[in-house]
């Protein structure tokens, strides 16, 4: 089946963007058409039935219609192009879209959990039959292929919002299993639990809602970026002649498709600056062939001959890890000012967090400084760290 419905959008694969957008409506489709149904069938069983449980789940496959319709709708606003007020586009409505999503489902949930608690204080006789049994395993199957449905098209367009509906709608065929079996249960020991069968259903959905919150949060506030990422790039830098090392990797991701990041490659200073500008732009070129990143490079001359300047700046990096073993340096200078002084500029790189311990680094780095040679006084400039580590 799920192979039968992508190959509905199979022959837009040519073009990422349009078969991105058209992944997304056919998704918002689906959706809809699934959860009606399933509204349908189960507001009528659990007004029938007079059970909590299966109107919390009616009400929640209601709410599971409405974010199929802002995925949707986010899926074609993210797809519009770059405008003069958006140069880089509109991707990030995606995310907007699945964080709106995960706010329906918390009011959903909070919702659910106050009609159940008023169930469980005030309780009410239910009527089950086979039929009750029938729709529930109906719709615990639909569920089921609705996650393997939106978990694949979601790996196959890298879709954050995708992959949050495919994961509500495993907590969906998780919840409607528990209300089955607590209505098998019923109907054999007439023990009545519907409510507090509600109640643990409302909890499971606020806790889906707040964890799809939290991750689709994450790319909106800016995330790092992930360490796969950030070691392909340095792989593919590093491959240039000329390259010696890279700091300062800085992304930003303005939804699918749409990374930018930039860059410091050291190079030697005395390198042919014409011909390291060629490469700086082959550079470029090729991790946007290869990525999509569009990259942008900042050159920095370091010196590669002074020996003194090479070793202070090993020992440097090695007792730099005594005090953390993420801390890194670059952009090492040496000026002798004197006989009795010689400064050491350089930048200290520290993961994002550790702003407040940047007076005690600088101190426990002046002494280490001041160990190798007594006329070694450091100006260090403090740089964070925005890969994921």
């Amino acid at each position: 089946m799920t192979a039968l419905i992508l190959n509905l959008i199979k022959k837009y694969k040519e073009d990422q963007k349009l078969y991105r957008e058209k992944s997304g409506t056919l998704a918002g489709v689906v959706g809809i058409f699934c959860n009606l149904l399933l509204f349908g069938l189960k507001l009528t069983l659990g007004l029938l039935s007079s059970s909590i449980s299966i109107i919390a789940d009616a009400l929640n496959n209601l709410s599971d219609m409405g974010s199929s319709v802002i995925t949707m709708l986010g899926f074609r606003l993210a797809s519009k192009p770059a405008d003069p007020d958006h140069p880089y586009g509109h991707g990030r409505f995606e995310y907007i879209s699945a964080f709106i999503v995960s706010g329906l489902i918390l009011l959903m949930g909070f919702e659910l959990l106050k009609g159940s608690v008023e169930k469980i204080i005030n309780p009410q006789p239910l009527q089950f039959g086979t039929w009750s049994i029938i729709i529930l395993a109906v719709s615990v199957i639909i569920k089921l292929w609705m996650f393997l449905f939106n978990r694949k098209l979601g790996h196959y367009i890298s879709s954050a919002a995708l992959i949050a509906t495919a994961r509500d709608s495993l907590n969906d065929a998780i919840t409607t299993s528990a209300i089955l079996l607590s209505v098998v249960v019923m109907m054999l020991t007439d023990l009545n639990i519907d409510a507090w069968v509600g109640a643990a259903v409302s909890l499971f959905i606020l806790w889906s809602g707040f964890r799809t919150a939290r991750e689709t949060l994450h790319p909106l506030l800016g995330q790092p970026l992930d360490r796969e990422t950030a070691l392909e790039l340095e792989k593919e830098i590093m491959s240039f002649d000329g390259f010696l090392g890279i700091h300062d990797l800085i992304a930003h991701n303005y939804g699918p498709g749409r990374c930018f990041a930039s860059v410091h490659v050291e190079v030697p200073a005395d390198i042919n600056i014409v011909k390291c500008h060629e490469q700086i732009d082959n550079c470029e070129k090729r991790v946007a062939e290869k990525t999509g990143i569009l990259l942008t490079i900042h050159m920095d001359p370091v010196e590669t001959d002074n020996k003194k300047l090479i070793e202070a700046k090993a020992i440097m990096t090695e007792k730099l890890k005594t005090i953390h073993p993420q801390l890194t340096l670059h952009d090492f200078r040496m000026t002798p000012k004197s006989e009795q002084r010689t400064n050491l500029i350089f930048d200290v790189v520290i993961p994002a967090g550790m702003e407040k311990e940047k007076k005690d680094i600088k101190r426990q780095i002046e002494d280490i400084a001041r160990s190798i040679d007594p006329t070694y006084y450091c100006a260090i400039e403090f740089d964070l760290d925005y890969t994921e580590k």
